[in-house]
């Protein structure tokens, strides 16, 4: 549950204090035109006539904190988008865009519209490969949900593919919503993704043996044989990220679109400390 006394925040409750937050995160040392990049300082405060309201003195433009941000152009106040923000990123299995509608105050299409905007951004930026020297990462899969034309079957044929990699020393996540889970699906993203000097820790899947000798190491443990540990050779910190992902899927956003799968494994940027192997 989200930190009540940090709910309390005033940036939270105030449109000011609000415009205020985010000026001092983007705008440490002062306001930055984003239509020409002028940092003069003698931007025009233009507060008074609209709360965050600046005017450039070199292109003559008018611009706000929000200008090149997920906030742009929307309609809700500032602060209540900032709430969105910090309930998004600090409830454990996350928050539906209909809780988010009751309790934002807002129209239910703004709130799903709203949630989508701060999922992508959590897309944007090059990230740095997982594990390294030292480090240990762990891979698996799961099935959810149902592809887009078909019918429910036995099996999983239906459903949709997520790969998670999770870096067992940073607790940080990193989840793929994939075609399928051949070699041809997982190896590359796994590759692309996970430095070449990381011990990797999986299942038995025939599709990790591909990877060779591409890292340090490679150990497993086979599932199908009642083998879940030995010593810190283990996959049990991925499961337990895919047992919340799958409580909050099932029980707080109820479906989710093949389409729109991909945000929301993306929103998973850390593993708790409650839930490290």
């Amino acid at each position: 549950m989200p930190n009540i006394s940090a709910m309390s925040a005033t940036y939270l409750h105030d449109e000011g204090a609000a415009f205020a937050h985010l000026e001092s995160i983007l705008w440490p040392e002062g306001p930055v035109c984003p239509h020409c990049g002028s940092i003069s300082g003698k931007h025009y405060d233009l507060r008074k006539t609209r709360v965050g309201l600046r005017k450039c003195s070199d292109c003559r433009k008018q611009f706000t904190v929000k200008v090149g941000t997920v906030f742009e152009s929307a309609h809700i106040p500032l602060h209540k988008m900032l709430q969105a923000v910090y309930l998004l990123c600090s409830s454990k299995k996350g928050i539906s865009s209909h809780q988010l509608h009751r309790i934002l105050g807002i129209q239910y299409n703004s709130a799903w519209f709203l949630t989508h905007r701060i999922r992508e951004a959590f897309r944007s930026g090059e990230l740095a490969p997982l594990g390294g020297a030292g480090g240990i990462v762990e891979a698996d899969e799961m099935f959810i949900g149902r592809k887009d034309g078909t019918i429910k079957r036995r099996g999983h044929g239906h459903k949709n593919a997520v790969l998670s990699l999770v870096d067992r020393n940073s607790g940080q996540v990193r989840s793929f919503h994939v075609e399928g889970t051949g070699a041809a699906d997982i190896v590359p993203i796994i590759k692309a993704n996970v430095a070449k000097e990381t011990a990797m820790m999986t299942d038995e899947g025939g599709h990790y043996f591909t990877l060779g000798d591409h890292f340090a190491s490679h150990e497993s443990v086979s599932h199908k044989a009642d083998e879940y540990v030995r010593g810190v050779v283990h996959t049990n910190t991925v499961e337990n990220f895919y047992s919340v992902f799958k409580r909050g899927m099932k029980g707080v956003y109820q479906h989710c679109s093949e389409k729109h799968l991909h945000r929301y494994v993306e929103l998973r940027p850390k593993v708790g400390d409650g839930m490290k192997g």
